[in-house]
């Protein structure tokens, strides 16, 4: 996953603790929240691939006893090594090499959490920066929305297309660092992973007029 990619990600956190009233973070609050948040996105992420682990686990378990059961060896002679079943021996093997990648994913997990607090770098600083900006200028940039929204009232928005829209806006009118596609892609990757099925469509919808509108399809 790329810096900035992550960074949004950690900014959509932090967005979801905003209710109606945007609280004033400083700096110091920022950094600890991010944190926090990397605990938190590495601990489910941990707890997942653990699930998931344990889940090829039983499979190849139950694909085992699949195999021995089968009549083909049902019949072997006693003391001699099964006889591999068509697909059985493949799928295990399979299963083999997914349990060692996730094995390697917990451990990969471990290293960038530590990596993540133990040092300042370009996720939190860019998360960091999101934040900070959108807490400056929120009014405008929710009356922003709120203008190309169309009938929707924005606290009547489902807060996760709210909040996508939120870090985007603030990074094309305000943080300029990202190119403008870059940053609609992310957003709409965004409401992928974590919205409905027709956010995707509406998101891409408020940001075109907010790319047009302000010059940025230029840039």
């Amino acid at each position: 996953m790329q810096a900035r990619r992550a960074a949004r990600e950690l900014a959509f956190i932090l967005f979801s603790q905003f209710a109606k009233k945007i609280p004033n973070y400083s700096k110091a609050d920022l950094e600890d929240i991010i944190l926090k948040s990397v605990r938190v996105l590495a601990g489910s992420a941990e707890d997942d691939l653990r699930a998931a682990l344990d889940s090829l686990l039983q499979i190849k378990d139950r694909v085992e006893t699949y195999e021995a059961d089968h009549e083909t060896n049902l019949s072997r002679p006693i003391g001699t090594a099964n006889l591999p079943v068509p697909l059985t021996s493949d799928l295990s093997g399979r299963l083999d090499e997914m349990s060692d990648i996730a094995e390697k994913a917990l451990a990969a997990l471990e290293i960038a959490e530590f990596a993540a607090l133990d040092t300042k770098n370009e996720v939190q600083d860019y998360a960091a920066a999101i934040v900070e900006l959108f807490q400056k200028h929120h009014a405008q940039i929710d009356d922003t929305i709120q203008k190309y929204a169309n009938n929707w009232n924005l606290e009547r928005l489902v807060k996760m297309d709210r909040d996508i829209l939120r870090i985007a806006v603030t990074e094309l009118l305000y943080l300029k660092e990202a190119p403008m596609k870059v940053v609609v892609d992310e957003a709409l990757e965004l409401a992928k992973k974590y919205s409905t099925d027709d956010s995707s469509a509406f998101i891409n919808g408020i940001l075109a007029k907010v790319v047009v509108d302000n010059g940025l399809d230029n840039v």
